[in-house]
Parts: structure tokens; sequence; C-alpha cells
């Protein structure tokens, strides 16, 4: 049987230091960064939770927490450091190394919990946030119209645009799911 071919994916968490370096070989997951490496077999994989997770410098990054069976973790991210106002979107080369690792662990008859988005308590406690801010600017909304304050109704329907644009598409995307291995929830990849 032919080895498969090594697959690597590297970022910045920082500006300082080396990156993160990730490596799927046929032992498993090789990892390296902050002067530490190992290899993570890829049955001993426990949990991965994809999620998206934007910054005031990448509106579009994406993150995976691996969960080994020892209890350690990785996180790997979509985004690079390069100075200190870029973060650099590394999209395609993220998709194809978390699709793969997927790949390899389904091969490798891992029986990993694979989940995405926020966790149920948060989410739920994210909308509910959400859905009482909606009932508050509603409430101002109606008072504005009500005392004749056009330019103050305005300015709420605006925002509340806007609010619902950023933060609509951060709720939607990490809605807590479950997933199987050939089924990566596209929401949760660039």
């Amino acid at each position: 049987m032919q080895d498969a071919p090594t697959i690597r994916y590297a970022y910045k968490a920082s500006l300082i230091g080396a990156a993160n370096r990730f490596d799927l070989t046929d032992d498993g997951l090789s990892w390296r960064f902050a002067g530490r490496a190992g290899v993570w077999r890829y049955a001993d994989i426990a949990a991965i939770r994809l999620s998206y997770r934007p910054v005031s410098m990448q509106a579009r990054r994406f993150r995976a927490d691996l969960h080994h069976a020892s209890g350690a973790r990785l996180a790997i991210i979509s985004t690079s450091w390069q100075t200190a106002a870029l973060m650099a979107p590394q999209d395609r080369d993220y998709r194809v190394f978390v699709s793969e690792l997927h790949e390899r662990m389904a091969k490798a008859g891992s029986n990993a919990r694979l989940s995405g988005g926020l966790g149920p308590r948060t989410y739920a406690a994210g909308v509910a946030l959400l859905a009482l801010v909606g009932i508050g600017m509603a409430g101002l909304l109606i008072r504005a119209l009500a005392i004749g304050e056009f330019a103050g109704a305005l300015f709420l329907v605006g925002f509340a645009a806007l609010f619902g644009w950023q933060v609509g598409g951060f709720v939607r995307r990490n809605r807590p799911v479950t997933y199987a291995f050939g089924h990566i929830p596209e929401a949760l990849l660039p």
C-alpha cells in the first residue's frame, strides 16, 4: 500500500515567535510549536470542535479545537499574523487540512466526538441576550415613532440592521451541531 502524502499547515498565532506547524503523516497528526512537539495518532484524537471566531483584524477566522484522549488540547486557526496590522487568511490551506484530518481519522477508525459551533448553553445564553436586546430596541423604536423622533427612529433601524448583519452571521454559523466524518458543516469552513 502506498503511503498517503504528508499534508502541512502552519499559522502564526502572534507576531512574536515561530509558527505553529502541523503535519498529517501516516503515523498521525504531528505538531510543533512553542518549543514543544509531538504526534497524536488519529485514533487517539477524542474530539474536534469547529467554530467561526471572527476578530477585529480578521472577519473570516475559523478555528478547530482538537482534544486528545489524554486531555491535551490543540487549536488550529485559519488566519496567520503577518504584520502588526495584518492577519492573512489561509482559507484554502485550512479547509484542505481540516478536511484531510477528518478523512484520515475516519480511515483510522476514530470514535472522536465531532461538534461545531458554540456549546449549547453558551449559544442559548447568547440567543436569549440577543432577544432581550431586540426587545429593548423595538421598545425604543416604538417610543421614537410615538413622539415623532423620526431621525432617532431611522438611527435605530440602521443600527439594528448593522447589528443584525454582524451578530447574525456569528450566531448562524455557530449554532451547536454534531456531525459525522463525511459531513463537515460548510458554515464552519472557509
